[in-house]
């Protein structure tokens, strides 16, 4: 059964900091590209971040960059989100994704709040 759970998520301040997990099991993790996007209800859904399946190439979008940092623990099967400076147009719903050739996966997604 494939599973990608998502952790991390939860109330942070203007500026603060989280690390965002997402495990995974149920697939070959190590052969799959994995991202980040995030959702706001009633807008669509936006790619945050994506990393290659050995780590080597990360992606992120322009208004994450420098902020957010993508990683992945292969012997883990686990991929992280290291999220900095957050404001509170960050946030959102936070999806962890596997993708390889046709097959698409999604977590359950880990709510984060940025506020004072």
């Amino acid at each position: 059964q494939v599973q990608l759970v998502e952790s991390g998520g939860g109330l942070v301040q203007p500026g603060g900091s989280l690390r965002l997990s997402c495990a995974a099991s149920g697939f070959s993790f190590r052969l799959y590209a994995m991202r980040w996007y995030r959702q706001v209800a009633g807008k669509e859904r936006e790619l945050v971040a994506g990393i290659t399946p050995g780590g080597m190439r990360t992606t992120y979008a322009d208004s994450m960059k420098g902020r957010f940092t993508i990683s992945r623990d292969n012997a883990k099967n686990t991929v992280y989100l290291q999220m900095n400076s957050l404001k509170p147009e960050d946030t959102a719903v936070y999806y962890c994704t596997a993708a390889r050739d046709i097959y698409n996966y999604w977590g359950q997604g880990t709510q984060v709040t940025v506020s004072s």
